[in-house]
């Protein structure tokens, strides 16, 4: 089967085009802080054509980062952790809700109107869909979490213990740092596309600097990013 995607017709070389949506989508930056980055480099591009790269392949890039990663490892079932904090879209405050594992992998992103029992519902079922049941699911002691995890049937896998979410709570950091350099988001279906995508991006290229020595993060992060250009190789 052909790949969908192709840049046949665009006259920068693929490697850009990639490196260009990754340092968008990976760091805190704006579109003309991407564009400096990269003429420091030699490479003369306009912001808005970072700005179209990011929204015509970005999908693309995160779908092939998830397919290697889910061909290559076995998602954990052991325990998740389910949060969700409000973000501003266009003025007005909607909710995104995550489903993190136990070692920070990013499983589901959702974004919804409301906060209440219908949502989390809604979202816990996608989740559940894609992944199957957990042994653990850890939330904070809002109802409507109960409720749902209720009506779903593992009410007995729910963790509520005081500090027992902070996995989940802390997930939404490196997000918020990306909001904030967008000076938020307009519409509804960017907010979910982006972040669909920098979930995927995180995942690839976290390494748990914190956790490991030093020469074990320098080959996580060398692994990380062999991977990432190999996305070129057809």
């Amino acid at each position: 089967m052909p790949n969908p995607v192709s840049f046949r017709y665009f006259k920068t070389s693929p490697e850009i085009i990639q490196l260009a949506v990754m340092l968008y989508v990976r760091f805190p930056l704006l579109l003309r802080n991407v564009e400096d980055l990269l003429h420091e480099s030699g490479v003369n591009v306009s912001y808005e054509s970072v700005r179209y790269w990011w929204h015509r392949f970005g999908s693309h890039f995160a779908s092939e980062v998830k397919k290697r990663r889910a061909g290559g490892m076995q998602s954990s079932n052991w325990e998740w952790h389910l949060d969700e904090v409000f973000v501003k879209v266009n003025g007005e405050r909607h909710f995104l809700w995550r489903a993190i594992d136990h070692e920070g992998e990013v499983l589901e992103s959702y974004i919804t109107k409301k906060r209440d029992k219908k949502a989390a519902l809604k979202f816990m079922k996608k989740a559940l869909r894609r992944y199957g049941s957990p042994d653990q699911i850890v939330t904070d002691k809002l109802r409507l979490y109960s409720a749902a995890v209720k009506e779903l049937g593992c009410l007995e896998k729910q963790v509520t213990e005081r500090w027992a979410n902070n996995r989940g709570e802390n997930s939404h950091l490196p997000f918020r740092r990306r909001e904030r350099a967008m000076l938020r988001f307009r519409r509804i279906h960017s907010l979910q596309k982006f972040a669909s995508i920098h979930a995927s991006f995180y995942n690839h290229f976290n390494s748990q600097r914190s956790l490991s020595k030093r020469s074990t993060f320098k080959l996580n992060r060398d692994a990380a990013l062999t991977e990432w250009r190999s996305l070129l190789i057809s």
